[in-house]
């Protein structure tokens, strides 16, 4: 409730049209396909503490979303910049003119991961909302990570794409890309 708000206000308050700068929205999750949405971050706290939300993904792809500090955001009164790191997923606001999402990663697997990868390449700020969040419901899984799941052609396709990926952010960033390549290399 009020996010709409929230997230115009905070655009103006951090001068986003000003500054490279990617709005985080912490993900939380349910298991239940009916929920009484919380009306207020203190409401998800506690259904947070009472086992009915989850930190997004946590059980299946924590990397994914751990670098938002959901410690960090339960009592954050002001936004807070996190630090890229590997697989990092989240779910952002950011100006019309950032990087679009790179095209060869259709489907399932590596958008968002790639997008962010490349946001922080152009060396966009990573802030993330104190009041700000989102929550993710239960459905079937989809027609493309079913194919990831069983289909080691289309594992091994994303597993080229994401090297393509790598190396088209070296020619274009340089060294400053390498941490990029290392990161996936340690993985």
């Amino acid at each position: 409730y009020g996010l709409y708000d929230y997230l115009r206000n905070s655009i103006q308050q951090l001068e986003l049209p000003q500054r490279k700068a990617a709005l985080i929205v912490p993900a939380f999750e349910t298991l239940h396909y009916r929920l009484a949405f919380p009306k207020s971050k203190a409401e998800l706290l506690s259904m947070l503490d009472m086992g009915s939300l989850y930190t997004f993904r946590y059980h299946v792809w924590p990397k994914g979303h751990a670098p938002t500090d959901y410690a960090k955001w339960r009592t954050a009164t002001v936004p807070y910049r996190v630090a890229w790191q590997p697989d990092f997923e989240p779910y952002v606001v950011v100006r019309r003119d950032c990087p679009r999402y790179d095209q060869r990663f259709v489907g399932f697997g590596w958008n968002k991961v790639s997008h962010i990868m490349e946001l922080d390449a152009q060396e966009y700020e990573l802030l993330v909302l104190p009041n700000a969040f989102m929550i993710h419901m239960p459905h079937a899984p989809s027609f493309d990570i079913s194919k990831f799941r069983l289909s080691a052609g289309y594992r091994s396709c994303l597993q080229m794409l994401r090297e393509e990926f790598h190396q088209d952010l070296s020619r274009r960033y340089g060294a400053a890309a390498l941490k990029y390549l290392t990161a996936e290399r340690s993985l």
